[in-house]
């Protein structure tokens, strides 16, 4: 009698495994694919911020006799070194002074730009500046978001934005 009852239970495991075994191991990769996309952006609101920080205390103003603006190459070394782990050929950074024309491009490229920043004429004190960072995020759940909606593309990615702005203090 006890042979035809282990005889039984034989399968009971697999499918208790199957049952809750599949939607922990789903938990987890979930729980870490989502720690892992709010670091990103995480990591980009401070970088952002730290650049526009940095942008603010050089204005128009800010030491005699005027020599301290900076370029865009400056900021965006600033932001690299504050985003610690963004992919500068990947992440796209905007500027945006409080007038004119913005400046985008990926972060490999603002690297080199020598071009003063905020222009003048939008650098005076208690003028907004603004700058944006645009990251591609890839995460293996999209595997399991098919037909998800819109943010999301074909090969997973969607875009994390992070974007600070702050008056020009000197």
């Amino acid at each position: 009698m006890m042979a035809k009852t282990r005889r039984r239970q034989k399968g009971s495991s697999m499918l208790e495994f199957v049952l809750v075994g599949i939607p922990v191991i789903f938990v987890l990769i979930s729980l870490f694919e989502i720690a892992r996309g709010m670091w990103t952006y995480h990591t980009m609101a401070y970088a952002v911020r730290e650049g526009v920080r940095y942008a603010t205390v050089h204005g128009k103003g800010c030491a005699s006799p005027n020599t301290c603006q900076v370029t865009i190459g400056q900021i965006t070394t600033v932001i690299q070194t504050a985003g610690v782990g963004l992919p500068a050929s990947t992440t796209t950074v905007t500027f945006t002074p409080a007038s004119g024309s913005a400046s985008s491009d990926t972060m490999t490229n603002q690297l080199t730009s020598t071009t003063v920043w905020p222009p003048s004429g939008a650098n005076a004190p208690t003028q907004n500046v603004q700058i944006n960072l645009r990251f591609p995020f890839r995460t293996i759940l999209a595997v399991f978001w098919a037909g998800a909606g819109r943010p999301l593309n074909d090969s997973g990615t969607f875009y994390l934005t992070a974007s600070s702005t702050e008056p020009i203090q000197f």
